[in-house]
């Protein structure tokens, strides 16, 4: 069993080290190293990865790598890729890296991937010459987060003729809304759920099949409007949809690891294969990158370990996810839940009570949104968030001038975080009275990803490096990062409630306040 990470020599010394450089700031360091940028950014083919604006000098990064070892994170990554059962609670493999490589003669995982593709694959001309209109793909949490992200990210590449939609609350106006205006016989509905048992999702299926029924769609024709992406078919097959309408989802799989599996089936019906086939390439290549390169060059390492840095040595409470690109507004979504159901544990792998901060708090959205909405407190707020920024070279529409302003806004705000501004300079530019008002510390901190142009293969280099990235942070933390058993409670204890609600009855053992809050609905309903 490994010591506590507080107990580890490279994390003491990295502990001194912070001491020693905690009254350095960013504007020195630029000012005193003309080459700082050439020192802390990586090219590689498909962007460029700034990590400049880090409070960290050479020694840092050497002492990070020496967490890195002292941790064993190589090793943990090869036994990640070689189908070790990593996912201790669990006792499964991890293998959402395997989806990303069908090869069909490397036998098993990689044989049945590819044999799960070319299902997809047909499946979908299937669906293409019945002439449906309208897909609306049921799922919630990772089941619907990553398919929303890239189809939304695309959509101006989209099959003729075709729209693609999204339902993953169990509030009935989501769907309420989303159906309205369909044509039923043209409504293809896509049930991702890997137990088939997520409630919200079942829910949202039923309102879909009465939907149907009301519309005219009477049964057994109501079988070919619906999908299912699971890995229980019995379930499916109970609730009505033929084995031929089914598509597999490993239970060595995550949710919020999934976009790469069948659970992105709406992606090939919205975009195509090729397209998803180009975002599976994307992911491998990163995946490559991950386990080949040198850890000075690791993208995916440097990433995380500055994460551990910025929240462990360097006092920031939260990160935010910040696109300038609205291609990619679902992006801080995205990333939230990967890195907060990851890593947002209290309990290490041994069982011990974590005695160092988990995972950051994530947060963000689209720019130039974002500094209309929270950028006063990215400036002047009194505790520090670290930011990463992401930007796109080449727009993707024809509008040089206004892509041009976005992204001299990201570039700017990223300097204005670390330059900041003294009182002085303040009042030599506002020439007031309140110039202290307009004193900004600066010293805060931030990564600037540019991908050169967004597509379905750059899309999946980005999603796997922040998989990856959140990968060694629980290796570094000695967490868990694929089980994510709170989610598990509230949903229980609802089932429990729901009954309450429905039946009147009382539920014994219950606090005031909830009882209180029963009380109230069942008065008021």
């Amino acid at each position: 069993m490994r010591r506590p990470l507080p107990e580890l020599a490279s994390y003491q010394a990295l502990r001194s080290h912070a001491q020693e450089i905690e009254k350095r700031s960013l504007r020195d360091w630029f000012e005193q190293d003309p080459l700082r940028f050439e020192t802390f950014s990586r090219e590689l083919e498909q962007f460029l990865f700034d990590f400049s604006r880090n409070r960290i000098c050479d020694k840092t990064v050497d002492r990070l790598l020496d967490l890195s070892s002292e941790c064993e994170v190589k090793s943990w990554r090869d036994r990640m890729f070689s189908g070790e059962p990593i996912n201790l609670t669990e006792n499964l493999p991890v293998q959402h890296t395997a989806l990303r490589d069908p090869d069909p003669a490397s036998g098993e995982p990689g044989g049945l991937q590819s044999r799960t593709l070319e299902r997809m694959g047909a499946l979908a001309e299937e669906i293409h010459e019945q002439g449906f209109t309208d897909v609306v793909h049921l799922g919630t949490g990772g089941s619907q987060l990553g398919p929303r992200l890239v189809c939304d990210a695309f959509s101006d590449n989209a099959q003729a003729g075709l729209s693609m939609h999204f339902v993953a609350n169990a509030d009935a106006r989501e769907i309420n809304c989303v159906l309205k205006g369909r044509e039923a016989g043209n409504t293809l509905f896509i049930i991702a759920s890997k137990s088939f048992a997520t409630a919200e999702t079942l829910a949202n299926a039923q309102a879909a099949k009465n939907w149907l029924l009301q519309n005219g769609i009477a049964d057994p024709g109501i079988a070919r409007h619906f999908v299912a992406v699971t890995s229980r078919p019995e379930r499916a097959s109970a609730w009505g949809i033929p084995e031929s309408q089914m598509l597999p989802v490993w239970d060595s799989v995550g949710g919020r690891f999934s976009v790469w599996s069948a659970v992105g089936f709406g992606i090939v019906l919205y975009l195509g294969m090729p397209a998803f086939r180009q975002l599976l390439l994307g992911a491998r290549e990163m995946d490559y990158h991950f386990r080949t390169a040198s850890p000075k060059q690791n993208v995916p390492l440097l990433l995380a370990l500055l994460g551990i840095w910025n929240q462990h040595f360097m006092g920031t409470v939260a990160q935010v996810v910040l696109p300038y690109d609205t291609r990619l507004r679902y992006l801080p979504g995205y990333l939230q839940q990967l890195e907060m159901e990851s890593n947002g544990k209290c309990v290490d792998r041994g069982g011990r009570a974590l005695d160092v901060p988990g995972s950051a708090m994530v947060f963000g959205d689209v720019g130039t949104n974002a500094q209309h909405g929270f950028f006063q407190y990215l400036h002047q707020g009194s505790h520090v968030v670290h930011c990463d920024f992401i930007g796109v070279v080449r727009a993707g529409h024809s509008n040089r001038s206004q892509h041009e302003m976005l992204l001299s806004n990201m570039i700017a705000q990223a300097r204005a975080l670390m330059h900041g501004q003294t009182l002085e300079e303040a009042q030599a530019r506002a020439q007031t009275a309140y110039a202290e008002h307009r004193v900004f510390p600066g010293n805060r901190t931030s990564n600037t990803i540019l991908l050169r142009e967004l597509t379905p293969h750059s899309l999946g280099q980005l999603l796997a490096l922040y998989e990856h990235k959140v990968f060694v942070e629980g290796i570094v933390l000695n967490v868990n990062s694929f089980d994510q058993p709170g989610v598990e409670l509230g949903k229980n204890l609802a089932e429990c409630l729901l009954e309450s609600l429905r039946s009147r009855d009382s539920v014994q053992g219950l606090d005031p306040a909830t009882r209180a809050l029963l009380d109230y609905y069942r008065k008021h309903a």
